[in-house]
């Protein structure tokens, strides 16, 4: 079946605009469209590649998209794909954005940011449950989830760090075996050119912002540029170690900026690595207006999602042999039992954030934990903390539905 541009263009163009609910919501949308409605992709070929696009740093579902792309008509294919598959939300973002920095400081606004704090909780809490279920199959896997958790929410060890041992214990504790024979897509595998191609597309206006553009715009540029290297196990895995250096680190935004960014990032179409774009939107308002926060978010776009066109590119042709690597398969399995105790760190932190006014920092030795103080518990925070549960694990209702719900709640007890 030949497939056209103007055919890619307009399905995914659609799965860019309903691509709401997460990454396990926006892959089923993926399989109802184009394995089962038009069958561009058997099943086989579909589920392999969501293999791939695990192992891969970033986010899956839009790595799956691109490879999708190129599957059908190549390289630009695979551009179209991936780029409508971010492109609605990215607008939203920055739309949302605007009212925030316009409206943010009304306190029935701040009223409703409560409520989707609130149903934010749960959501975190949701997908740490589905992983674990799916990650922690084995005792060894426990071992590792406990010590990760222990790593980054005891010993404060950055991320990047916890990632690397995860992978290369995985990897070291499996034997080598005999390398399949060399299997290579229909797609001219050309792994140079694709190399120096997109790695200079995608560092090169980095380095020239470090060299000529306002400092804050480099700095966001880079630091997403890295965490995009790191980004196994989805956005809530790398979460924790962004705000540490946004808010710690750099003190670009404050910490409830950052808890508000994930709840609108919550909100919009497409993957929850959107975040950075606020995020950077936010720290290039801080220092310029809305003209240099818009910059930013552009940058943290470009730093973000550029080089998943290049993992994809690169490991695209080489599918099968990828997929049937052991040792690889094993140190995916190694950082996706880790990133299970960072979500963890990120769910505690989420919850202590929302619920407490304040929270006092405990250090001994190495040893540092945040303490919250309980007579500072917020009691509307802990109402609509409920009521998320009550709607998402009780009665189960849409991701969309409950954050409208809890947001119109929020705002009904400011009023009461």
């Amino acid at each position: 079946m030949k497939v056209t541009s103007r055919d890619l263009i307009e399905v995914f163009g659609r799965i860019g605009l309903l691509s709401f609910g997460g990454p396990a919501a926006q892959i089923a949308l993926m399989h109802r469209e184009l394995v089962e409605r038009r069958n561009w992709l058997d099943e086989q070929i579909f589920l392999r590649a969501l293999s791939l696009c695990m192992m891969l740093p970033g986010p899956e579902a839009m790595q799956l998209a691109t490879y999708a792309g190129w599957r059908l008509r190549g390289v630009p294919g695979g551009l179209i794909a991936g780029t409508l598959f971010i492109l609605p939300g990215a607008v939203v973002i920055a739309g949302l954005f605007a009212v925030y920095v316009t409206l943010g400081i009304q306190p029935l606004v701040q009223a409703a940011f409560l409520g989707i704090k609130a149903a934010v909780i749960v959501i975190v809490l949701q997908a740490l449950r589905n992983l674990a279920r799916k990650a922690l199959t084995s005792k060894t896997a426990w071992v590792m989830a406990g010590m990760s958790f222990t790593a980054i929410y005891v010993l404060d060890l950055p991320f990047p760090l916890i990632i690397a041992t995860a992978a290369l214990w995985g990897f070291a504790r499996t034997p080598t075996v005999e390398e399949p024979s060399d299997q290579v897509s229909q797609v001219a595998a050309t792994p140079f050119r694709t190399v120096v191609t997109w790695l200079p597309l995608w560092l090169g206006p980095l380095a020239a912002l470090k060299l000529l553009g306002p400092d804050i715009l480099a700095e966001t540029g880079w630091f997403f540029a890295k965490l995009a290297v790191v980004t196994f196990g989805g956005a809530y895995a790398v979460l924790a170690y962004m705000t540490q250096t946004v808010v710690q680190d750099y003190g670009w935004i404050t910490t409830a900026q950052m808890i508000d960014a994930l709840g609108l990032a919550e909100t919009t179409p497409g993957p929850l690595i959107l975040v950075t774009q606020f995020v950077a939107m936010l720290a290039g308002y801080g220092t310029g207006g809305l003209p240099l926060a818009f910059a930013a978010g552009c940058v943290a776009l470009w730093a973000t999602f550029v080089p998943c066109f290049l993992w994809i590119f690169l490991s695209a042709p080489y599918l099968e042999r990828i997929s049937a690597n052991a040792r690889l398969e094993a140190a995916l399995k190694g950082i996706t039992a880790a990133v299970v105790g960072v979500i963890l760190n990120l769910s505690i932190w989420f919850a202590l954030h929302v619920l407490f006014g304040n929270l006092v920092e405990a250090t001994l030795g190495p040893v540092k934990l945040s303490v919250p103080d309980i007579s500072q518990l917020d009691l509307k925070a802990l109402i609509l903390t409920l009521a998320a549960v009550i709607l998402l694990i009780w009665f189960k209702r849409s991701l969309g539905f409950t954050l409208f719900l809890l947001a119109l709640a929020g705002m009904a007890l400011y009023l009461v």
